[in-house]
């Protein structure tokens, strides 16, 4: 198969194909963004793989760095873009069901693709835009099948993380995972308990925002891969209520409101715990526990204005949304008001501060202060107090706090 229109991503590094075939070497695009070109998709990163070693490759360029040059990889700095460049290589034992123990640089492209995980990630294109398909991976894009290269559990056993990965293809291209592909990651699943949290996370991400998620979720559940992944085991009930409780046709507009989605299914009690388990980063943390809070309060009635100053327009709207995405009745108008008639929207457009507070009346650092801040904060989001400084003075003294 040729490629009639090449993406201009592929047009652009073109120049380092030629160089390293001028030196004497084969070098091809491959991988994921050869498969989104065929598919007419977005292409995000350009991979190249070469039958120059590491060494030869650096020869090659005049502007290198050394990213990964044990495992062959090359980063080749080429005008404004940089494209990573890595020698045909195959993978000795993976001894920790992630990484191989070594890798041998080797001249041949099919002794390279065929350590790649799906048929559809296994594509090479040469610099005439012509597809080399050694696994009938184009077959596959046809029929819309997700396949493991070669044999299935031998792919998984040598990286687990390719389970995800595959949940993840399943969502992004709505595509059916291969029977015997299916029951190798099904038997296989158990190995995830291996794989670092944090790389689990991204491809769960990947799926919660793909078009497709239900697909991939329900891959997830069928093949029982939730069993081993934090605080899901057993609670494929509430995965598949997740499923079924939305409407159709719902996306998530984040990462935030995806798994937001996910903690309010699961009913999750303590979303902090739940977050530190999957060791997301604090900010991250923060977003996620506020929607859960403010979808419990939503459920008790309408949002006022201290909820849409202390958690924000924006979280207001998310939240929203998921009540829109579950049928429930919503009131976008109602945050838009709010959030117009609020004065301030952070404490520090304040035009007092406790330093103002304590020139003025003699009082301390502390707790006392604190609260007296805090009092003025909320009278003024209330809009019982104007933000100027002489009517801020005299509700301290009105109050009694001097």
């Amino acid at each position: 198969m040729k490629l009639n229109n090449l993406p201009s991503e592929f047009q652009e590094a073109l120049p380092i194909l030629e160089k390293i075939k001028a030196a004497g070497y084969d070098a091809y695009f491959v991988g994921g963004s050869v498969r989104d070109a065929i598919l007419g998709r977005p292409i995000h990163d350009v991979d190249i793989a070469t039958s120059s070693y590491p060494q030869e490759t650096k020869q090659i360029f005049r502007r290198t760095v050394d990213v990964g040059i044990e495992h062959g990889t090359v980063l080749v700095l080429e005008g404004a873009h940089e494209y990573e460049v890595t020698t045909f290589r195959t993978e000795d034992i993976y001894v920790d069901f992630r990484r191989p123990s070594q890798v041998s640089f080797v001249r041949s492209l099919e002794e390279d693709l065929k350590r790649r995980d799906f048929t559809v990630n296994a594509f090479a294109l040469d610099e005439k835009a012509q597809v080399i398909d050694l696994f009938e991976g184009l077959a596959d894009l046809d029929g819309k099948i997700l396949r493991a290269v070669g044999v299935p559990s031998e792919r998984f056993g040598e990286d687990a993380l390719r389970i995800m990965r595959g949940f993840r293809f399943a969502a992004v291209l709505d595509f059916e995972i291969e029977p015997a592909t299916f029951q190798a990651m099904r038997e296989t699943a158990p190995l995830l308990e291996k794989i670092s949290v944090e790389r689990i996370f991204i491809e769960f991400d990947k799926l919660l925002l793909a078009h497709f998620w239900r697909k991939g979720l329900q891959d997830l559940i069928d093949t029982e891969a939730y069993q081993y992944l934090p605080c899901l085991a057993n609670q494929a009930p509430h995965l598949q209520n997740m499923i079924e409780g939305l409407s159709e046709d719902a996306q998530f507009t984040s990462s935030e409101q995806a798994w937001a989605m996910l903690l309010i299914a699961l009913e999750v009690k303590d979303p902090k715990k739940f977050c530190r388990k999957w060791k997301t980063s604090n900010d991250f943390m923060k977003s996620v526990c506020q929607l859960v809070e403010l979808w419990q309060l939503r459920l008790e009635g309408a949002y006022d204005k201290q909820a849409c100053y202390k958690y924000g327009k924006y979280q207001l709207t998310l939240v929203e949304e998921l009540r829109q995405l579950q049928g429930l009745a919503v009131d976008f108008a109602l945050i838009e008001q709010l959030d117009q008639s609020l004065t301030i929207h952070d404490k520090h457009e304040i035009v007092v501060n406790g330093g103002n507070l304590i020139q003025e009346f003699g009082l301390k650092p502390g707790p006392d202060l604190g609260r007296i801040l805090q009092e003025i904060e909320f009278a003024i989001v209330d809009g019982h107090l104007e933000n100027e400084q002489e009517a801020i003075l005299d509700f301290v003294k009105e109050k009694g706090r001097v």
